[in-house]
């Protein structure tokens, strides 16, 4: 089991926030760092000091960490023409040195494409435009000859091989959600991870099956697919630190106990493995005040040993 630090920041985070709490999880052997894609903030807060372009950060942070995974949880696809956000994370992953990976969603707050004048368009055109751009970025960054396209949102003629990632054949994709029909498709044809985000036990292991069953009549390997799932983080060694972290993310500990992983270490050794047991292979904690790097180190010395054997 492998455990990520996911952040929020258009909740509110400038770029030195994110990259101490990126260097943070680096030095502390967290698997990755990943951020969300959003321009907008959500629920009660100011969102100060304003919104932070995800590829932007993480172009910053490929040149300030070493070791530690970067990532999008997930990059809208309303967002970005195609071609533009191949290139743009193909360059990431080379200033990083190969260690970039995509999460791309279809975009669903409409309220941030309404703030800031993007087109958000139907359920069914945003998925229709989102599967278009996954065969577009995945078909340049293995392309070894000019590349076309011809769908009905995305028009590529002759691009050159040169859309050329570190890694090879290209970066990791995620895919994630909880749709239960064109998701697992999508995932079983372009996906090397599926992810899971804030589900209880028995809806992850549906969406889980749900893929396994997609992959299959795909004719791939299940099991070449990475299965993780994301959740709120809460720790705590005792009561009240518990009691003062969940309060310093404007929730309640009964709630999250319920509903996330809070709790003492213990407890998030056995919750985690919980969802182990259901077939994930890696966490993502949410991880919401950015402020506490004590946090991660708690996590990093007393949950993450124990969970590596799982």
């Amino acid at each position: 089991m492998q455990l990520r630090v996911f952040t929020e920041p258009q909740q509110g985070a400038s770029y030195d926030e994110l990259l101490r709490v990126a260097q943070r999880a680096e030095e502390c052997g967290y698997d990755a760092f990943f951020r969300s894609d959003h321009y907008l903030k959500m629920g009660d807060g100011s969102g100060e000091p304003g919104p932070t372009d995800a590829w932007i950060t993480l172009a910053g942070l490929a040149r300030e960490t070493t070791t530690i995974r970067l990532g999008t949880l997930m990059s809208a696809a309303t967002f970005r023409l195609p071609g533009p956000l191949a290139i743009a994370v193909a360059q990431v992953d080379r200033m990083s040195g190969g260690r970039v990976e995509l999460g791309l969603g279809s975009g669903w707050y409409e309220q941030e494409h309404t703030a800031y004048g993007i087109r958000f368009g139907t359920l069914r055109e945003r998925f229709d435009r989102y599967s278009e751009q996954l065969a577009i970025i995945t078909g340049l960054w293995e392309a070894t000859e000019t590349f076309s396209y011809d769908g009905e949102y995305y028009q590529l003629s002759e691009a050159p091989p040169l859309v050329r990632p570190a890694q090879s054949p290209r970066p990791p994709v995620l895919i994630g959600g909880s749709g239960a029909k064109r998701t697992p498709r999508l995932a079983a044809r372009y996906a090397d991870e599926f992810n899971v985000p804030f589900a209880g036990l028995d809806d992850t292991a549906r969406l889980f099956a749900g893929v396994r069953a997609a992959c299959e009549q795909a004719g791939r390997d299940p099991e070449s697919m990475r299965y993780s799932a994301a959740q709120v983080l809460c720790c705590g060694r005792t009561e009240a630190q518990l009691r003062e972290r969940a309060a310093a993310i404007g929730r309640e500990l009964p709630e999250l106990r319920a509903n996330g992983l809070a709790g003492t270490p213990d407890e998030l050794v056995d919750k985690i493995g919980a969802y182990a047991e259901r077939g994930a292979g890696r966490m993502y904690l949410q991880t919401l005040d950015l402020s506490d790097l004590d946090h991660l180190d708690l996590v990093a010395a007393e949950v993450m040993p124990q969970v590596a054997k799982l």
